[in-house]
């Protein structure tokens, strides 16, 4: 069996009030170093972690090695891990977006799974990349405990494939600045053990 630790990257600017991120590099708030480190410290304390992979952005490489520190472990950089493109949209508030592509920000809200964001990436090829990703992960793994760092998005995808849930079940799922979500994989399925763990962040 494998055990596949799943935490989105630590705070940074940005969430709130909202904006679209995608690609763009953005360093840890300081309160988003303090939950790296609560992140770091609760991992240790329940999983033996063997290995350690990340999106290549900065807020998921910091966050990453903060993790890794506990283990002496360097994360592992996967292109296919990195967050979702938002092309034309990136950097752009919610209300700026609306203001200027209403219908295709309604359309990303209530139908995800049919969208392409302009100038951007599609869903579709966000869960395949990303599931593609995991899955190499899993098969040079073997019996271990992985954890991965990424964006909300990758972890929204990879968690509904991993639950069989097709990709217009996207926003059931909100995971939160270093939440903790954690799966098992053995002959070829997935079980969910936890999802959205946040009670290690109290002090940040």
């Amino acid at each position: 069996m494998t055990r596949v630790i799943l935490v989105r990257h630590a705070e940074v600017a940005g969430i709130d009030p909202p904006t679209f991120r995608g690609r763009a590099e953005l360093a840890l708030t300081e309160r988003g170093e303090k939950q790296a480190a609560l992140t770091r410290d609760a991992i240790h304390a329940r999983w033996p972690v063997g290995r350690l992979y990340c999106s290549p952005l900065g807020r998921c490489v910091r966050t990453a090695n903060t993790i890794g520190e506990a283990f002496g472990l360097h994360a592992t950089p996967e292109d296919g891990l990195t967050d979702i493109d938002y092309g034309d949209w990136t950097g752009l508030g919610t209300d700026e977006v609306n203001r200027r592509w209403p219908s295709a920000l309604a359309m990303w809200r209530t139908a995800p799974h049919d969208f392409h964001v302009p100038g951007g990436e599609s869903l579709q090829a966000l869960a395949a990349r990303a599931v593609d990703a995991l899955m190499t992960i899993l098969s040079t793994t073997g019996e271990n405990t992985v954890a991965i760092v990424t964006h909300d998005s990758v972890i929204r995808v990879l968690l509904c494939h991993a639950m069989g849930l097709p990709l217009a079940s996207y926003w059931l799922l909100a995971p939160s600045p270093c939440g903790i979500s954690v799966a098992s994989y053995q002959e070829g399925r997935f079980t969910i053990e936890a999802f959205n763990e946040t009670a290690h962040l109290s002090g940040a």
